[in-house]
């Protein structure tokens, strides 16, 4: 690897452990003109010796020196994030990533001012003059709204974003913008989760996505018998469910739709693994 010709700013790296010192490890960057990289001795695991390759987040800190840590940042390199604002000056916001040093936003990079305890959304990248981590609030550039690459029924990472009369919108594989619309929200969703989603459609129109939570057709029916059963186990074999119930009960309860849950429930009962009575569902031995 030629560090070189690049920078290994804001990348997880295996290196190499050069020495140990009072104050941490330095790590081998394969440039023999400068001392390696240090370790704080507080992030140095135990049993590592000399020689032996670990793995470390390369950052500048405060000092404007390269640093390694083992800390985990809530935001990489061409992810977006919500992230809480630490402190405002003047002339831009800093903002807590899970760090020592707070992850600068510039006054030119915010879509409004940014507040003090004020949860936003932002891409992090790399100032190329300055060869810092930087964060912009100006996402909609690192952005697509035009599916590419993916296909129906594939399984995406979702980033949860803000609300509108249609849906959720979200961030997918952090690359495109998607909508959850609200009758396919069967959970509580929060600005800044992280989750796991399905491609319900590609519009023809105009090529956005629109997102499910839940697999669609069979395959989620197969997941929905298994949660079903899983939770007859845990409540001694009976459930006070079955398909006359309220949808918002068997939300509470199992976390899905009515109608996934009569499929689910139907397919169970042809199997003769329930029973299903006016009270409700028993499992069958």
């Amino acid at each position: 690897m030629d560090f070189h010709k690049m920078s290994i700013v804001g990348k997880n790296i295996n290196l190499e452990v050069l020495r140990s010192t009072e104050i941490g490890l330095f790590l081998d960057t394969e440039n023999r003109e400068h001392d390696g990289i240090l370790l704080p001795k507080r992030y140095v695991p135990k049993g590592v010796d000399v020689g032996d390759f670990i793995d470390v987040f390369i950052y500048r800190d405060s000092e404007d020196r390269i640093i390694a840590t083992r800390l985990d940042p809530y935001i990489r390199i061409g992810e977006f994030a919500y992230l809480t604002v630490n402190k405002v000056e003047s002339y831009g916001a800093f903002l807590d990533w899970g760090l020592p040093k707070d992850l600068f936003v510039p006054v030119s990079q915010q879509r409004s001012l940014m507040v003090d305890d004020g949860y936003y959304l932002v891409y992090a990248y790399i100032d190329e003059q300055t060869d810092r981590i930087a964060a912009t609030a100006k996402v909609h550039r690192y952005l697509q709204n035009e599916a590419e690459d993916l296909e129906i029924g594939q399984e995406v990472d979702l980033l949860i974003c803000d609300e509108t009369d249609l849906g959720v919108r979200v961030i997918i594989n952090n690359k495109f913008w998607g909508l959850i619309f609200h009758n396919e929200i069967f959970q509580n969703l929060n600005e800044g989760q992280k989750t796991k989603g399905y491609i319900k459609a590609i519009r023809e129109s105009d090529k956005k996505i629109d997102i499910t939570l839940k697999k669609e057709g069979m395959a989620e029916v197969k997941d929905a018998r298994s949660l079903i059963i899983e939770a007859l186990h845990d409540s001694s074999g009976f459930l006070p469910l079955h398909d006359k119930s309220a949808p918002e009960a068997i939300y509470e309860e199992l976390e899905m739709s009515k109608k996934v849950f009569k499929k689910a429930i139907g397919n169970l009962y042809k199997d003769k693994m329930i029973a299903i009575k006016k009270d409700g569902i028993h499992l069958l031995e």
